[in-house]
Order: C-alpha cells, then structure tokens, then sequence
C-alpha cells in the first residue's frame, strides 16, 4: 500500500530511495546497516542459531543481533524457524530476498575490504593536509 508522497509523484512511477518520504530508505538502512550487513552476510554461508550467530559476528550484543535479526526478519529478508523442542531451538536463515540483498552488501563489504589501504591512505592525506 502506498501512502502519499511516498512513493513518487506518477501513479506508475515506483518507490524513489532520493524521494525524502520513500519507504525503501528504511529498508536500504535495515540492511546496509553494521550489523544488518554482518548478520546477512554470516547467513549466506549457512543456517545459524542465535548464540552461534553472535560468536560468528564479533562485537556485536545480545540485544542488537537480536533487534537486527527481528528487523530483516520483518522486512522478509530472515526466516527464524522455532523448533518445539526442549530446550528450544531456533535457527536464522536467508529467504530467497534476503539472499539477493545479502549477495549485495557482501560485495560492498569485501570491495571495502580490497580497497581498505587506499582508504588508509587518503585518510592519512587528508589529516595532514589539515592544520
């Protein structure tokens, strides 16, 4: 459903992330976010479980993985699948969109990190060039 100013101006023009009021802003902050971009890109290489997820992305507490994860897993990007068993378990994974945004962002991650002495180095350039 849109809502007005949302989306666009033209009835057949679609959500525009330039557009101020654009609900895909909220989405593109979901899942470009620190930890959204961590947590999708764990979950392209296998199913985890919640204390595994946290050990496998480092720094990140309890309370953000688990807000991060409700959050994709609202936006359709994370399938939580609770097991009725004793103890519980409960175990994330990719849905088929939440693959594609997370083949995405990994390959902004590891540019990052292929590009990541240049960044040094301007950084280091910049800083001197400055009083």
């Amino acid at each position: 459903m849109a809502v007005s100013g949302e989306v666009g101006t033209g009835a057949s023009r679609g959500p525009d992330v330039n557009h101020a009021g654009c609900p895909s802003r909220v989405v593109l902050e979901h899942v470009t976010s620190r930890w959204g971009v961590l947590v999708l890109a764990a979950l392209l290489e296998r199913s985890y479980r919640f204390s595994e997820l946290r050990r496998e992305i480092g720094g990140v507490s309890e309370k953000m993985l688990a807000q991060t994860l409700q959050t994709l897993e609202r936006d359709g990007f994370v399938d939580r699948d609770a097991k009725p068993v004793i103890p519980p378990r409960v175990d994330y994974a990719l849905t088929e969109l939440g693959r594609e945004a997370a083949d995405q962002v990994w390959g902004l991650a590891r540019w990052t990190e292929r590009r990541m002495d240049l960044v040094l180095r301007a950084r280091e350039t910049y800083d001197e060039a400055r009083p």
